[in-house]
Formats: C-alpha cells, structure tokens, sequence
C-alpha cells in the first residue's frame, strides 16, 4: 500500500511474470529475488509519480483513456488483437485500463520533473590517465609527481580519446568516488588513484564553471532528478508492504 493506494498481489503477479518473459526474450537471467525487488521498486515509483501527478492537477478523463485505448487498438491492428495481447500479459479490461491510466499519470509527472532540470550547470572539464591494474596507476602518479607532463601520460595510455572526457557535471560519472574526486580539484590539479568498475583513473581538472550540459549528460541528469524525487518521495511516503 503506498500512500494508501493498494498495489495487489495479482497486479504484482501479473507485472512479474511479464518482466521476466521480456528478460528472457533478452536472453538475460534474473534470479526471482532480483526480479521481485526490480518489478516491485518500479511499481511503487510508478504509483508514487501517478499521485503526484493527480496531487498537481493532472487529469485523465474518461474520455482520454478511452482514446489512447482506441489509438493502441488500431496500432495493434485492431480492437480484438489489443484483447488477445491483453490475455496474453496477463491482463483483464479493468487491469489494463487501470495500467494505463497510472502510466499516462507518471509520465505526466516525470515529464515534469525533467522539465525543471536546468541545462546549464557547474561542471568540470576533466582528462584522465586509465589503467587497468594498480602498479600501472601508482607508477604513473610517481612519474607527474616528478614532473612528467600530464597529458603526455594520458595520451600515452589512451591514444585515442587522450584521456579526454569533456564537461562533467556532477553526478554524471559512474562511480561516486571518482564524481566527489573530480569536484574536489580546482583547475590545473590532479587527484590521486580512483579506482572504479571501470579501472584505476587519475583525474584532471582543466577549468571549471557554468557550461551548457551535452545531451548525454542532460539524459543522465534528468534521470538522475527523477531518481532523487522518488527517493525522497519514499522517504516521506508511507510505504507498508503485506507481510
């Protein structure tokens, strides 16, 4: 029950096993306590963006469901094609509607979200020397403290990209160790060994500053929004689960 608003065992049921039919369509194997905690966290986000949304006017009328449901029945090649699709997940009218009417409603709301992400921001433009064992790293942090340009070591470990990464805001790279050393340097200074999923990094601060966000790094931070509105949207909800 999420703000008491009741999510039920066969909604659950029925959005589990269609979750793992799409996972093993993938060829991807999930263990049933992964699953179980994945559809039931998205379940409660989703129910938590639909009473928002609710909360902050948004209205699907009866009249619009019923359009988007005729509009999905004609891409579907017709009404009894969409019932057959409908048996076939796991759904009834009344549960399909109820679906559908709650994901209209978290759109909605995660549209707005996204759309109060500002797209200029604090960032830091930064390059990297990656290895991908430690001995590597520790030794190239030896050679720029004894004066080794920084650029020649990175060029040197990546020929390609030069150990380029461009603008970073924060919140943007993978790991929340390299993210906090990276917004620690000032201009011109370079961080001690990071190690990460990815490799062992020593980061770079060129300049820092407001700068636009690229795409890639305007998707990551809106979904980062989103993510930290649910999170503190289940930290004030009341959230009680069937024993």
């Amino acid at each position: 029950m999420v703000n008491g608003e009741y999510i039920t065992t066969v909604e659950f049921q029925a959005e589990l096993a269609r979750y793992k039919s799409a996972q093993a369509a993938l060829d991807i194997t999930v263990s049933n306590e992964d699953a179980n905690k994945t559809v039931l966290e998205d379940m409660i986000a989703q129910v938590l963006l639909a009473q928002a949304a609710r909360d902050a006017g948004f209205e699907l009328t009866e009249a619009d469901l019923r359009s988007r449901v005729e509009a999905l029945a004609a891409q579907a090649g017709g009404a009894d094609v969409l019932t057959q699709w409908q048996s076939t997940h796991g759904y009834d009218d009344a549960s399909f509607r109820l679906a559908l009417k709650r994901a209209a409603e978290a759109a909605w709301m995660r549209d707005k979200i996204i759309a109060d992400v500002p797209t200029v921001v604090e960032q830091i433009h930064v390059r990297q020397i990656l290895t991908y064992n430690e001995a590597d790293a520790t030794y190239a942090l030896t050679q720029l403290k004894n004066g080794t340009d920084f650029d020649e070591l990175a060029a040197l470990y990546d020929p390609i990209t030069l150990g380029e990464l461009g603008w970073v805001p924060r919140g943007y790279l993978l790991s929340t160790k390299a993210d906090d050393a990276v917004f620690a340097l000032q201009p011109g200074a370079y961080s001690d060994v990071i190690s990460t999923d990815a490799g062992f990094h020593i980061f770079k601060a060129l300049e820092r500053g407001k700068h636009a966000l690229s795409p890639d790094a305007l998707l990551s931070v809106q979904e980062q929004a989103v993510q930290d509105w649910i999170a503190g949207q289940r930290s004030n909800g009341n959230i009680v689960l069937a024993p």
